[in-house]
This record gives C-alpha cells, sequence and structure tokens, in this order.
C-alpha cells in the first residue's frame, strides 16, 4: 500500500504566498526595488562577525544565545528601553509573525491600514485570522475611528506607510492607540529615514508595540534581524512561541555592533535621505506627482508630455526601465499606488542612471 500524502490544512490551501521584489539574476543592474539600504553595513559588524570566526570557526558548532539576549541589550541600549520588554526575530517579518501568531486567529482578525505591507494578509492567513482593512484617506492620513470600530484584536500601521511614503505624526499614532481597544503594532521598517518615531509610545502605553528592522538603515538585509519593543507582559508571550534558536550568532553579533556604531548610523541616514531629496525635487521638476517620503524610497506618478499618470503609462515605464536593467516596483491594485512607481533609493550615481533613462522615456 503506497503512502498517500496528506491534504494541506483548507486555510493553509486557499492562501496565496507572499511576492517579494523581483530579485534579479546576474550583473548589472541597478536594483531599486526592494529598499535595500545602498550602502555597506557598518564596519564594526563585519569585524564582530570576524572575531565570531576565529579559532575556524569553532563558535558556529554551538548553539547561538536562545534569547537573543546580548542583542536585546543592545536594542535597549539604542533606544533607552528595558531589555526584558525587547524581542529579537529573524527580520522584523518574524516578529510580525509571531504576534499573529500570539494574539490573532480564528475569531479574532487583524486590522491594517489600506494599502500597507502586503506581508500582513499572508501572516494572518496561516492562522485563519481574517484581516480587517482599513482605507488610508484621500489626504494621506488615517481615520482614528474606522481604526477603533474595526474590530480587530491586534491593528498594524505601517509609520512610515510603505508604499505610499508618508509618515503619521507621533501625536497622530497616539490618538489610535488610545481609541483602539486593542494591541497596536507601530511597524517601523522605514523610520530611521523619517523626522520622529513612536519609541516612547511603547514606553508608556499598555497597547502599543513597536516593531523595527536592521534590514533597511543598518543596512543588514542578508542577514534577517529585527525586534520589538513591547508593552509588559507582551514580551514573555512573544517568547513562548518564537523558535527557541531564532536568530543564529552571526546575526546577534553583527546586528549588536550596529547598533552601537551610531556615527555610521547618522552618515548613512543622512546621506539617504538627502539622495531621496534630489531624487523627489528632480521628479517633481519633471512633472511627475511625488508623494511626500519619510522612508528610504520615493513614490511617484510617471508623466510626460504625451502620457497623462495612469495605470497604462505607470506599466509602460516601469517596463521601459526594467528593459534597460533598471528595477523599481509597481502596485497596481489600489488606488492610491496605481499609477506610481516605487523607487528606492540607491547611491548618486544610481540615482543619476535611473534619471537618465527617465528623461529617455519621458521622449520617447
Amino acid at each position: 500500500m503506497s503512502a498517500k500524502i496528506p491534504a494541506a490544512n483548507p486555510h493553509v490551501a486557499a492562501m496565496s504566498p507572499y511576492v517579494p521584489g523581483e530579485q534579479p539574476q546576474g550583473g548589472g543592474w541597478v536594483k531599486l526595488n526592494t529598499n535595500e539600504n545602498p550602502y555597506p553595513p557598518s564596519l564594526r559588524s563585519l569585524e564582530a562577525i570576524r572575531v565570531a570566526l576565529l579559532n575556524d570557526g569553532a563558535a558556529l558548532r554551538l548553539y547561538p544565545s536562545p534569547d537573543s539576549a546580548p542583542l536585546r541589550e543592545a536594542v535597549a541600549r539604542f533606544h533607552g528601553f528595558a531589555a526584558a520588554r525587547v524581542v529579537a526575530g529573524n527580520g522584523s517579518d518574524d516578529i510580525l509573525n509571531l504576534i499573529i501568531r500570539a494574539y490573532a486567529g480564528p475569531g479574532r482578525p487583524i486590522g491594517m491600514l489600506n494599502p500597507s505591507y502586503s506581508l500582513y494578509p499572508v501572516l494572518a492567513a496561516a492562522q485563519a485570522a481574517e484581516v480587517v482593512k482599513v482605507e488610508v484617506t484621500e489626504q494621506l492620513s488615517v481615520d482614528v475611528d474606522a481604526i477603533a470600530q474595526c474590530g480587530a484584536t491586534v491593528f498594524f500601521l505601517t509609520n512610515p506607510n510603505a508604499p505610499l511614503g508618508v509618515a503619521f505624526t507621533p501625536d497622530v499614532v497616539r490618538a489610535v492607540a488610545k481609541a483602539f481597544p486593542g494591541l497596536l503594532v507601530v511597524d517601523e521598517a522605514y523610520a530611521s529615514f523619517a523626522d520622529a518615531d513612536c519609541v516612547a509610545l511603547a514606553r508608556e502605553l499598555p497597547n502599543v508595540i513597536v516593531t523595527r528592522t536592521l534590514s533597511k538603515a543598518h543596512a543588514l538585509a542578508g542577514l534577517r534581524v529585527g525586534y520589538a519593543l513591547c508593552p509588559a507582559g507582551v514580551a514573555e508571550v512573544l517568547h513562548r512561541v518564537r523558535d527557541s534558536y531564532n536568530v543564529d550568532r552571526l546575526a546577534q553579533v553583527a546586528a549588536a555592533a550596529a547598533l552601537d556604531d551610531r556615527e555610521w548610523l547618522d552618515v548613512t541616514v543622512a546621506q539617504v535621505r538627502a539622495t531621496r531629496e534630489r531624487l523627489a525635487a528632480a521628479l517633481r521638476k519633471l512633472g511627475w506627482q511625488v508623494n511626500p517620503a519619510a522612508g528610504n524610497f520615493v513614490l511617484a506618478a510617471p508623466v510626460s508630455s504625451t502620457r497623462a499618470a495612469s495605470v497604462e503609462t505607470s506599466a509602460h515605464c516601469f517596463e521601459f526601465l526594467r528593459a534597460r536593467k533598471i528595477l523599481v516596483r509597481r502596485f497596481p491594485h489600489h488606488r492610491l499606488t496605481e499609477k506610481s512607481l516605487r523607487i528606492s533609493v540607491g547611491t548618486e550615481q544610481e540615482t543619476d542612471v535611473f534619471l537618465q533613462a527617465v528623461a529617455a522615456w519621458m521622449e520617447g
């Protein structure tokens, strides 16, 4: 009798996977589609990895700190936060998954802004949790009352918003937290590039979790490190549902070293912000419709003398750029993004190449 593979759980069989930005094969690409930092990470991170690999890498035969204690201490130093209220993860995506695993499920929906990070519904579907979407307003703001009344157990507020690029002020987020009767998760993947953050709210309010990643500002996307700043009691719950060794040894030491190198971070963030402003100004001068930008990317609707802003114009420009090995990203399924391209901030040279290609497209 041959073995028969059982069917997947019905809610898993019905779900669609997350679709990340294209990761091209081969060289020669200008990759402005996944919001990676265009600069190498702190040399302190590289040195920490080198030290960890001494003695022919013998330390790799040992498990890492199961709760990422040294890394959590570095996070605590960085934010002036209690280490006991920090949870580390395999990227902030891991943290988001832990939160949904712990607090959402059948009859316990999650809430999210629409548009925002498209991973949230995927993680919810894996837990058989429904998703309630609250629309971003036409003025690119949030409807506090709609969030408060959405019926979710956990609400994810991406700030700065991706893919829109706009940031909501701490006062607005505070109003949401006070009105919402569940856990408010402020996903601050891009907060280092903004003018303000909401870390203080995680210290003060009993229902606010702030999540961060080292993939963006700290240029460690390849190591997958993130963390949560939690209310009292939430950290202990998240530790129950995470993998025992969810952050590897090299990632822990590199991330801790990166967090301790504030000078590198300040210089790099300042450079990214300066290039972002140059890119946004150049596109506005060309007549493109550009959103306010608070992350390490710009959302802009392409136009030319012969093409108005539209879904078709966005698609045409996207394909024109891709044919020249320049990758950006489209989000054609929402009214606030369908006419636009999301362009990650690259180096000054990559920005020049992109703008030259845009000029060629506009002449065509």
